[in-house]
């Protein structure tokens, strides 16, 4: 807990976002490093002035990281830090991801298929429908579904899940001492049993308006994909949709009628190339790759692979998955020692052997 009380305090540091919060890290060496170094060598980082430095060696910032520890105790919450092996690997290639993800629940933060619903908080009748179809045809991916427990699509896409017995996250706008809004507290009590629930924030956060479109980056970043379901001219949906295609990942849209004022949003990202059309599940299937697989396939699928003529550095690559499903092109450059450009290079040819696919995210999966 004395570890954890260092990570979250860097996290607590005025002026300083998730982004340069790591750098400090990385400079320091370590979360309780940044504390125990002297004021005349954080002076000399770049981008941290005298104002932040004092901020760092404030007493204020280890007495709520003290206060949020003994909170966390209490409450059976799982912090989650970046630099964990459990850290959900998508949100680790987000450079904007959170020092410190907080949960409650029984979530596989690495679940193969993973993918987000959002949409306007004044969805109708048959953006509902629309969502739960969308969800239900999913079953046979046992994709996890994330979403953020607010009003409109999203309670739609959670209860969905529910309902077909997949997986569901919440992402929370506040801190897991309530949950916002209020009469969704059931939906997310019944998520905590397979999937759960998960924020950035401290307890006692004050919600405000800029917590939801901060809250939507990792709505964005948690998912192999995106699915835009209602959103009218201007939203959180759309600013998740821009999040998500910032972080490569891929983006689909519902579309609707042009005089309809909630159909405005999703028609526009189609028509400017930032989503996908998506219909049914086949659309997600298809431009991510996802195919229903069974053993015979799969066996057959490995047999395939044995005769499959990979050259001495073609095979040395392969080796380096190491039996992982999927794995960063950045870990592959490290695992197989290799310079980037071989290593990209190498894994065009083995997409066309069909050896492995390209995932979102800069992610490569053995097939």
């Amino acid at each position: 807990m004395e570890d954890l009380k260092y990570k979250i305090a860097v996290s607590l540091i005025p002026g300083i976002g998730d982004i340069s919060a790591k750098k400090l890290i990385a400079h320091c060496g370590g979360a309780e490093a940044v504390f125990k170094e002297k004021k005349s060598k954080l002076l000399k980082i770049p981008g941290f002035g005298e104002k932040v430095v004092k901020s760092i060696q404030s007493a204020k910032v280890m007495e709520r990281a003290e206060e949020e520890v003994e909170f966390i105790a209490k409450n059976d919450i799982k912090p989650l830090y970046y630099l964990d092996k459990e850290y959900p690997q998508r949100l680790l290639h987000c450079e904007d991801g959170p020092i410190i993800l907080y949960s409650k629940g029984n979530v596989d933060w690495n679940a193969q298929k993973m993918v987000s619903f959002v949409g306007t908080r004044m969805a109708t009748v048959k953006g509902k429908a629309i969502c739960e179809k969308l969800i239900d045809e999913l079953k046979t991916h046992n994709a996890t579904i994330v979403s953020g427990l607010a009003y409109g699509i999203d309670i739609t896409a959670h209860q969905a899940a529910l309902k077909a017995g997949l997986p569901t996250i919440g992402i929370l706008a506040c801190g897991l001492d309530e949950v916002y809004p209020k009469p969704h507290t059931q939906t997310a009590e019944k998520m905590l049993k397979d999937g759960g629930i998960a924020t950035d924030y401290l307890s006692k956060t004050t919600i405000l308006p800029i917590n939801f479109a901060e809250r939507n980056r990792i709505v964005a970043g948690l998912s192999d994909a995106v699915v835009v379901v209602e959103s009218s001219a201007k939203g959180g949906s759309l600013i998740t949709a821009d999040l998500a295609n910032g972080y490569n990942r891929d983006v689909f849209a519902v579309p609707g009628r042009i005089d309809d004022s909630q159909s405005v949003g999703c028609n526009r990202l189609i028509k400017t190339n930032k989503a996908a059309l998506i219909e049914s599940a086949k659309d997600i299937e298809y431009i991510l790759g996802w195919e229903k697989t069974t053993k015979k396939r799969s066996k057959a699928s490995q047999q395939k692979q044995l005769f499959v003529d990979l050259n001495t550095e073609e095979q040395q690559l392969v080796d380096a998955f190491n039996g992982e499903e999927s794995i960063a092109v950045d870990e592959l450059c490290l695992k197989a020692s290799m310079p980037m450009s071989k290593t990209t290079s190498l894994l065009l040819n083995l997409e066309f052997k069909g050896v492995v696919r390209s995932l979102p995210g800069k992610m490569y999966q053995r097939i």
